[in-house]
């Protein structure tokens, strides 16, 4: 009698912590997926890999040009600039069509060229840096080296160029890191300059 009690105590225990962790993930889950990175845009500049299955000769690195466009054998100027890598892939493909039977290719962004964030003041190492898909203030500072000593980490300024007006968002890192105001720490956008005084 103890031991059928025991049982259902325990299977009653875990009823109840499968019933809590399912609320829990299930909460949890929309709130990841408001987070969703934007798709990488290509601009001038940038460095593409293209590659044609079984056409070799087609395969090749191309730089986008200043107005935003490459030049592929057999189709000529294309314009990249604003495309994600799939989308310019879709538009090679069609094209190639022509000229090719059921052509595969395939667009791979080497180096990003044309978005940069700029990191200044007290970090190990100043200067511009490929802003990657997603990449936040915390990511920056990391890629910049971390924080130089003497760095004043309360005060990090970020400054931003949006539709012709520059406006300053504030970072403080030792609030971050404590775990206050997290949403601080915000996703950067082209050409934002991290100043740490």
């Amino acid at each position: 009698m103890i031991i059928r009690n025991k049982y259902k105590w325990m299977t009653l225990f875990l009823f109840s912590v499968l019933l809590v962790n399912t609320a829990i993930f299930s909460w949890i889950k929309p709130a990841i997926a408001q987070t969703k990175v934007p798709s990488y845009l290509i601009g001038p500049n940038d460095l593409l890999n293209i590659f044609v299955w079984r056409e070799p000769e087609l395969t090749r690195d191309i730089t986008v040009m200043h107005d935003g466009r490459i030049t592929f054998p057999l189709i000529g100027e294309v314009m990249a600039k604003g495309k994600t890598a799939t989308e310019l892939k879709n538009v090679i493909t069609e094209k190639l069509r022509d000229y090719i039977t059921a052509p595969q290719v395939t667009v791979i962004v080497r180096e990003s060229r044309s978005r940069r964030i700029y990191t200044v003041g007290k970090v190990n190492a100043p200067g511009p840096y490929p802003l990657e898909p997603g990449m936040t203030v915390i990511q920056a500072i990391s890629a910049a080296g971390g924080f130089a000593e003497w760095a004043d980490t309360k005060n990090i300024l970020i400054i931003r160029n949006e539709d012709g007006k520059k406006e300053q968002l504030h970072y403080n890192h030792k609030e971050f890191m404590s775990g206050k105001n997290l949403n601080q720490n915000i996703m950067l956008k082209p050409d934002d300059t991290i100043v740490v005084p």
